[in-house]
C-alpha cells in the first residue's frame, strides 16, 4: 500500500528504514520475500491501551499485551495511566512503568500521564518525562487510585499544560493532547424489572445521557481554552452531531472509537454474559450505524481498541453478575479483523482502514517517529495482511494473558500473515518469531 493507493511495488529496508520502494518486477542484490497477492501495510498504530504492568501483572503486562499486538498487526502502542500499581500520576511512577517494561516488549510503546485532583503539580514533571498525552476519567474509573476530575480540575490542568506548549514552543496542533472519559453521573433510567444479572438493566444504568453530558462540557472547555481535548471511546450516537459541529467550527478537538461499538449491539448481547460489559457499554444497532456514519465521514478521527483485560475472577463470568464485573473489553489482538468485518460491509477500503488504524492514531500521538506511511525514509514497521480470508477465534491462538473474550467463537475476515518492526520479522503465520525487539517511546521534546 503506498500513497493511499493498493499497487504492486517492492518495499526495500535497511537499518530498520523504508530506504526505496521500487517496481513490483525489479531484481536486487539482497534477500527478498514475496508475499504475492497479500497487502503490505503499515504496522497499525493503537493509542488506548491498558497493560496494567506494574502492580497488576495477573490481569496484563508487557510480555503477553505487546505479543499480542504484534499477533494484531500492531507495531505501536500507548499504554494508559491505570490499570497499574502505582497509577501513572507523578515522575516515580511513570519511571516504574518504564522500568518494568524494559526487554518485555514486543512492539514500540509510549506512554501517557494520569491527571487525578491532587496530581495538578506533577503535570509539568510528566511532560517532561516524555508522555504521550494526560489522561483523565470524569466518572468513577472503577479504581481508588484514579478518582475521578470535575469541569474545574480539567480546567486547571488545561491552563497548566498550555503554558508548558507555550513555553517549549509548541503550536495549536502540537500541544499534548488531553484524553478524557467523557461521562458524567446522573440519572439512571432504570424499569421495575432490573436485574444485575440483564445487560438491559446495565445499559439502563449507564444512559447515553451521561456521555453525551460530559462531551458537551469538553467542548465548551476546548472552545475556551483552545486546547487540544481528545474524547476516548465514544459510544453514544447522541454524542456525534455536538462533535461534528465542534469539528466545523475547527476547535482542536479529536475523538475516537472502538471496535466493539462498531461490531456488536446491545440486541445480541446475552444476559449473564458479562465478558461484553464495558463503560461506556455497548448501546443498539441504530446508535452504531450512527457511529458507522460517524467513522466514514471522518467525524470520529480512528479507532482503538481499549484493550481493557482484567483477571477473569473480577469478570464474574459463572455468576453472570453485570453490576460487580470489571468494564473492559479483551480484544487487542483482534482490533483490526473485528473492523474489519463490519467495515468492508459499509465499503471502507484497505487504504481508508490503514488511516484509521494507522496513520490516524500515529499522527495523534506525535511521538517524533516516522510511521503510518509506507514512504522513504519512514520506519520499516509492516502489516502483512490477507483481507479476503476468513477465520474463527479461538482460545489456543490468543496470546494476550488471559484468553476471555467475546470474540471468541466469531468468524472474522482479514487475517495477519506477519507483523514486521524496523524490518525484523516479529510475528509470522500464527507464532511470535523474535526476542523482544521493541522501544520504549516517549514524545518528541520541542524547543
Amino acid at each position: 500500500m503506498y500513497k493511499d493507493k493498493l499497487t504492486a511495488l517492492s518495499v526495500v529496508s535497511e537499518n530498520g528504514r523504508i530506504k526505496d520502494i521500487c517496481s513490483y518486477n525489479e531484481s536486487f542484490d539482497c534477500r527478498t520475500e514475496d508475499f504475492g497477492d497479500l497487502v503490505i501495510m503499515p504496522g497499525l498504530c493503537d493509542s488506548h491501551v491498558h497493560i496494567n504492568e506494574p502492580g497488576r501483572e495477573d490481569w496484563e503486562g508487557f510480555e503477553t499485551a505487546t505479543m499480542a499486538a504484534a499477533a494484531g498487526g500492531i507495531t505501536f502502542i500507548a499504554d494508559m495511566p491505570l490499570n497499574s500499581l502505582p497509577v501513572t500520576t507523578n515522575e516515580a511512577s511513570f519511571d516504574k512503568k518504564t522500568e518494568s517494561a524494559k526487554n518485555k516488549l514486543y512492539c514500540d510503546t509510549g506512554f501517557y500521564g494520569g491527571l487525578v485532583p491532587d496530581n495538578i503539580n506533577e503535570l509539568n514533571k510528566l511532560s517532561e518525562k516524555g508522555v504521550l498525552g494526560i489522561k483523565a476519567f470524569m466518572i468513577d474509573s472503577g479504581l481508588e487510585e484514579f478518582p475521578r476530575v470535575n469541569e474545574n480540575h480539567i480546567r486547571e490542568a488545561i491552563k497548566v499544560l498550555k503554558s508548558n506548549s507555550e513555553k517549549t514552543g509548541r503550536g495549536r496542533h502540537n500541544q499534548i493532547p488531553l484524553l478524557v472519559h467523557a461521562e458524567i453521573a446522573g440519572e439512571s433510567k432504570l424499569s421495575g424489572n432490573y436485574s444485575k444479572y440483564s445487560f438491559k438493566s446495565f445499559l439502563e444504568a449507564r444512559p447515553a445521557e451521561w456521555e453525551s453530558s460530559a462531551v458537551g462540557m469538553l467542548i465548551n472547555l476546548c472552545r475556551e481554552s483552545d486546547y487540544h481535548i481528545h474524547i476516548v471511546h465514544v459510544s453514544a450516537a447522541s454524542s456525534v452531531e455536538m462533535i461534528r459541529k465542534a469539528k466545523k467550527e475547527g476547535l482542536p478537538l479529536t475523538v475516537e472509537t472502538c471496535p466493539h461499538y462498531l461490531y456488536f449491539s446491545s440486541e445480541e448481547i446475552p444476559d449473564n454474559d458479562t465478558r461484553f460489559k464495558c463503560t461506556p457499554p455497548i448501546r443498539d444497532s441504530a446508535n452504531r450505524e450512527i457511529l458507522w456514519d460517524a467513522v466514514k465521514d471522518g467525524t470520529i478521527d480512528f479507532v482503538v481498541s481499549d484493550h481493557s483485560p482484567c483477571n477473569p475472577v473480577l469478570k464474574f463470568i459463572e455468576e453472570g453478575n453485570f453490576a460487580e464485573a470489571w468494564g473492559g473489553i479483551s480484544g487487542l489482538q483482534f482490533s483490526l479483523p473485528v473492523f474489519w468485518t463490519q467495515a468492508r460491509k459499509r465499503g471502507v477500503t484497505v487504504p481508508e482502514l490503514s488511516e484509521l488504524m494507522s496513520s490516524g492514531t500515529s499522527g495523534f500521538l506525535n511521538s517524533g517517529k516516522r510511521i503510518g506511511k509506507i514512504e522513504k525514509g519512514y520506519d520499516a514497521d509492516f502489516t502483512v495482511f490477507d483481507p479476503e480470508s476468513k477465520f474463527t477465534v479461538e482460545k489456543k491462538n490468543i496470546f494476550h494473558r488471559h484468553k476471555e473474550t467475546p470474540y471468541t467463537g466469531k468468524e472474522l475476515y482479514g487475517i495477519v500473515n506477519h507483523t514486521f518492526l524496523r524490518g525484523n520479522k516479529v510475528f509470522e503465520k500464527g507464532k511470535i518469531v523474535s526476542d523482544p525487539s521493541g522501544e520504549i517511546i516517549l514524545r518528541e521534546k520541542t524547543s
